[in-house]
């Protein structure tokens, strides 16, 4: 029986261990807790049983509201007109009149801005 109960904790650990590793993988960068996704890797890779149980405790991006199994966005880009509510949504851009009329001012923005380097240039 002692050998039954030990391999089967293996096969837990191994579990655990393999699902965690996915976990990071695919997890985004930038939205890992205390250390960089690469440093959960190497925990996670190099101590089986202790780096999985930290990984779920203090590695994991913390979840959006409650179990809907989304994770928080990265930190938001440059460009805020990019940053879309919810990866899980499917509408297409051009639906959205608020984007495209972003998406417009800073087109007009960078066109101005080209516009005065080039009266700079010439002077």
């Amino acid at each position: 029986m002692p050998f039954f109960a030990g391999g089967l904790f293996s096969l837990v650990v191994m579990g655990l261990w393999i699902f965690c590793l996915v976990d990071v993988i695919t997890t985004v960068d930038g939205t890992t807790r205390n250390v960089p996704k690469m440093g959960w890797l190497f925990i996670v890779l190099l101590l089986p049983l202790i780096g999985s149980i930290l990984w779920l405790v203090a590695g994991r991006p913390e979840r959006v509201g409650g179990g809907d199994g989304y994770y928080r966005q990265a930190p938001q880009s440059r460009f805020p007109e990019y940053d879309r509510p919810g990866r899980h949504v499917a509408a297409s851009p051009d639906d959205d009149d608020e984007f495209l009329r972003k998406c417009r001012e800073r087109a007009e923005q960078q066109r101005k801005a080209a516009k005065q380097r080039e009266q700079k240039d010439e002077s």
